[in-house]
């Protein structure tokens, strides 16, 4: 083997170093077989722009563009905007409708049209009307179902204006319903210090309450769903609770839905006198559309009252009085035709039939809480913990959800006899926890004994 040339003598040059080790390596020559090449024969083609012309065109796609980032509009500008567009939607129906009537009736006039409305818009968010009778502070409860549900719309809307729809911060969802909640605070005095004055009183820090209450639950609803929040909250809720706030909204829902058959059936059998009492008021078509529009407006009032009355509680129609099953006190009421669906007695032995509705409510939703289990469980069905745990904590939810409407759909007309009409919430929320808490565990418990199983 060679061995490399001795470094140069007194050379730290690493070139030289280089080039001795390279001037002894061996010269070893290559072989490389050589050949021919062959060049394939192509035909020469002549383009010219008659050819080019017969030829399709293709049309190639054009370069994507990178997206353009999503345009933020600022929180006080969308949380303007929202409140002030759920405003108008509920007020202006309000208004228009007082308005017609006025103007059919002789009395016509745009100011008197305003001020009637912004009454009628602020006594659907409960706030109290003080007149010459007394306050009147029973408030229509399809409108306040309109103002949430508007309220509702406005927090969705708000959140996706901001860029926070989906993103699941619970920070965004806060500030977006405590935003609008103060907005609609404002709005609120404002109605409140223009309705204000000669034959009408109303406390304009009262309607900043009011609007703030119904401007939060209303926008935190919807803020909720817009930001993708509420799954989050969900995720870190134990499974009995969760399942438990369902299935009592459920059986509320299924009772206020009994409650409305049994209101809108009473009224089809007494179809007579309440259109006897439409006749009565001798006002002419207007009059008569706007009685019979004032009777849908507090037909959800209704609906609660008569969810009451199947419970049990029951529901009064003026100081003194009780409505229930077991016993109907009464003195003279107005005359509208909602309330010619009145009992006239007890029910006796219909009375009994009828406590079973709740029941059968607590124990509908309780069997769907199983059935929903089972679709998320194993084999073998969910575990009792949660069958039954969620079946007891459905009673407290669904006491809480009846008791919010009970207050929500009670109210005075005056300072007389009328001065005290709807369901007692704490009555109905207790008997509600009762009744459809065991109810709902008992279905639950049948529907994980005797219902499907669940598929593999």
């Amino acid at each position: 083997m060679p061995t490399p040339a001795d470094r140069p003598e007194d050379s730290d040059d690493p070139f030289a170093v280089a080039e001795a080790t390279l001037d002894a390596r061996p010269t070893v020559p290559l072989e490389r077989p050589t050949g021919p090449v062959e060049v394939e024969e192509r035909p020469t083609v002549l383009v010219d722009e008659q050819t080019l012309g017969r030829r399709p065109t293709v049309k190639v796609p054009a370069q994507r563009r990178p997206p353009r980032p999503a345009r933020r509009a600022p929180l006080p500008v969308a949380v303007a905007f929202a409140t002030a567009w759920a405003a108008a939607l509920c007020y202006l129906p309000v208004a228009a409708v007082i308005g017609l009537a006025r103007t059919l009736e002789g009395e016509g006039g745009l100011g008197g049209a305003a001020h009637a409305g912004l009454a009628g818009w602020l006594l659907g968010h409960g706030v109290p009307i003080g007149t010459s009778i007394g306050p009147l502070g029973l408030p229509p409860l399809l409108l306040t179902m309109l103002i949430v549900w508007r309220l509702n719309r406005a927090g969705l809307h708000v959140t996706r204006a901001i860029g926070a729809r989906r993103s699941g911060k619970v920070g965004d969802t806060l500030l977006a319903a405590f935003g609008i909640a103060l907005t609609y605070a404002l709005l609120g005095s404002v109605a409140a210090l223009a309705v204000d004055g000669k034959g009408t009183e109303v406390a304009p820090a009262r309607a900043a309450i009011n609007f703030f209450v119904l401007g939060l639950l209303g926008a935190l609803a919807g803020a909720l769903r817009g930001t993708d929040a509420l799954s989050a909250l969900a995720r870190h809720t134990p499974g009995a609770l969760r399942a438990g706030v369902r299935t009592g909204a459920m059986a509320a829902l299924f009772l206020l839905a009994a409650g409305a058959a049994v209101t809108g059936l009473s009224v089809a059998i007494g179809g007579g006198q309440a259109a006897d009492t439409i006749a009565a008021y001798r006002t002419g078509v207007a009059g008569q559309a706007g009685i019979t529009l004032l009777s849908l407006a507090y037909g959800a009032n209704a609906a609660v009252w008569a969810a009451a009355y199947l419970l049990g509680p029951g529901f009064a129609l003026g100081t003194g009085s009780a409505i229930r099953l077991t016993e109907v006190t009464a003195g003279p009421l107005p005359t509208l035709p909602l309330l010619a669906g009145l009992p006239d007695g007890p029910m006796g032995a219909a009375g009994t039939a009828l406590l079973a509705v709740p029941v059968v409510a607590g124990a509908a939703a309780g069997w769907l809480l199983t059935l929903r289990l089972n679709r998320a469980g194993d084999q073998d069905g969910p575990p009792w913990s949660q069958v039954l745990g969620g079946g007891l904590l459905a009673g407290p939810a669904a006491g809480l959800v009846l008791a919010a409407l009970c207050r929500a759909s009670s109210g005075p007309l005056g300072d007389g006899r009328l001065a005290t009409i709807g369901a007692d919430p704490w009555q109905v929320g207790l008997m509600a926890t009762v009744v459809l808490g065991v109810s709902a565990a008992i279905g639950a418990a049948a529907a994980r004994t005797f219902g499907p199983r669940p598929k593999a």
